[in-house]
């Protein structure tokens, strides 16, 4: 299990550095108004979601086992 692990972390410390890079160009001090949530809104939101089913998965697999007596 430890052998899958190790290349998802390395992909997603790989991923965080080179979100800058990635990025749209800077703020050019002009204010826009929001009609609409942006993507990084719906992404953030997927994330929480993501976290909150895997959180529960992991207490529902640990309260499932029978005690050892």
């Amino acid at each position: 299990m430890r052998r899958t692990i190790a290349p998802a972390l390395a992909l997603l410390a790989l991923a965080a550095i080179a979100a800058p890079a990635l990025a749209v160009a800077p703020h050019s001090g002009a204010i826009a108004t929001r009609s609409m949530p942006e993507l990084s809104d719906f992404l953030l939101f997927a994330v929480a979601v993501a976290g909150v089913w895997l959180a529960r998965r992991a207490l529902r697999a640990r309260f499932r086992r029978i005690p050892k007596d």
